[in-house]
């Protein structure tokens, strides 16, 4: 670590005075995190199979119980050791095979950054098209040269590390939970006749599968606030502190923006604020559409690269790496994608959601079953710290079997029951879920390996 990187920039430990947000505090970061435009997208993918009405209730349903599992997974041991995700699932990876959290985290970050920054992208392009200022010739270099300058702005914000996100976070706060509460009177006041009448296009016939998909979808949409959550919420001084602003925070606003892509899409085909309130109101209302797709973005973004460039410390090569060479490393790939590959990796979002739920629903189920249940909530912080031969998490040569077995479990799991390519699906899914089952079985996986071998041999500090 560098001598000038801040406290809350570095991967060990926070201590009780660094802890210093409030329930108040933490729970506007985790709302701007939360409230970004993949929620349109999101109210999209479920609009595909359900009405208004049924596509809320499945998506606050999915939300709520994804939510759930992350928060049991990682906010008591952030919150008591002032810890990050990454940090978190050491005691059960292994002081060498944790690197498999830090890659799940980067890749998820990473991407979900890229669908907020092409979107923006294409947010304006859309925007500048339909107000005569540009041409679809243009487009492109649009989308790429917004991307680029939206990269340097984040960057130069988090120079100041959580202090610039917790202020750029009350700034947001008010602006996205008034335009997105206005967007959604708008739409369903003046679209309320072809809402009621709409029907989803590609209902597959059967209501129970529809509904369970939409529940799926809403489950691993919030599975993703795993590599998220714990950077943040390491920042509250306890769990009783930190539990209902993250279920609150992050858990409810994503159904609820979540719905003004849903209704989009039913009554008016398209999702993207920018393109459709333009519709209905001309270029003024495409504007403001348009600022608030720069501020809900801005902020999740902010959130991401910073809970990246923690998670990143993790890594003793760049443990001593300066905070904005960090920040490098989660930006570069971002502008990268959405220079070179922005319509491939945009129009395979059902498939990236799917990678979610096969990585982050048997993380959780692990990182629950141990610490909750297996340890009784103790740990050695010193061991999460360090490792090697020896110490309580070094297991066989760095790695768990426990862990990884449960992972294989849970990755076979999930692709039996659903192809994340064709959402082609196998009994039981359409009552149980393809998640759900995946971090039942995980879990079970791993108490099982743990009981019956990891304890026994004397590994993994269990009492």
């Amino acid at each position: 670590m560098s001598a000038r990187d801040s406290s809350d920039e570095t991967g060990w430990p926070l201590t009780r005075t660094e802890r210093d947000w409030n329930r108040w505090q933490l729970f506007a970061v985790l709302l701007v995190t939360a409230a970004a435009t993949w929620c349109y997208i999101i109210g999209e993918y479920v609009g595909y199979y359900l009405n208004l009405r049924m596509g809320f209730a499945a998506m606050t349903a999915g939300s709520m119980i994804g939510m759930l599992l992350v928060t049991l997974a990682v906010v008591p041991p952030a919150t008591r050791f002032g810890i990050d995700s990454i940090a978190s699932a050491r005691p059960q990876f292994g002081d060498r095979g944790w690197i498999i959290t830090v890659f799940l985290q980067y890749a998820s970050i990473i991407g979900w950054n890229c669908l907020l920054m092409i979107f923006f992208g294409k947010s304006v392009d859309q925007l500048l098209q339909t107000l005569g200022l540009i041409t679809p010739d243009t487009g492109d270099w649009v989308l790429r040269g917004l991307t680029i300058l939206a990269c340097i702005f984040v960057y130069i914000v988090l120079l100041r590390g959580g202090t610039g996100l917790e202020l750029v976070s009350k700034v947001l706060f008010f602006f996205i939970v008034g335009i997105g509460g206005w967007m959604t009177w708008i739409l369903v006041t003046r679209e309320s006749g072809v809402l009621a009448e709409a029907k989803p296009a590609y209902a597959s016939g059967s209501l129970r599968w529809d509904y369970v998909t939409g529940v799926e979808i809403g489950i691993v949409s919030l599975l993703s606030w795993w590599p998220y959550i714990g950077a943040m919420v390491r920042k509250a001084p306890n769990a009783g502190g930190a539990t209902l602003p993250a279920m609150l925070g992050m858990g409810l606003p994503v159904p609820i923006l979540s719905v003004v892509g849903l209704a989009a899409i039913l009554a008016l085909q398209v999702s993207d604020p920018a393109a459709w309130l333009v519709q209905l109101g001309g270029p003024t209302y495409g504007v403001i559409a348009l600022l608030f797709v720069i501020a809900a973005n801005f902020g999740t973004t902010l959130a991401g690269v910073y809970a990246t460039a923690i998670g990143l410390r993790q890594v003793p090569a760049l443990a001593e790496t300066r905070w904005g060479v960090l920040m490098l490393f989660a930006l570069v790939p971002v502008a990268a994608v959405s220079l070179f590959v922005p319509d491939l990796f945009f129009n395979n979002f059902g498939t990236f959601l799917a990678f979610i739920g096969v990585s982050f629903a048997p993380i959780c189920a692990i990182q629950i079953t141990d610490y909750l249940i297996l340890r009784r909530q103790r740990i050695s912080i010193r061991a999460v710290f360090v490792g090697g031969p020896g110490t309580d998490y070094h297991y066989w040569g760095g790695f768990n079997p426990a862990a990884i077995l449960a992972m294989v479990a849970g990755f076979v799991t999930y692709l039996y029951l659903l192809n994340p390519v064709t959402y082609a699906s196998r009994a039981p899914y359409d009552y149980l879920t393809a998640s759900l089952p995946t971090a039942v079985v995980a879990g079970v996986v791993y108490a099982l390996v743990t009981v019956l071998l990891v304890r026994p041999s004397g590994k993994g500090g269990y009492e």
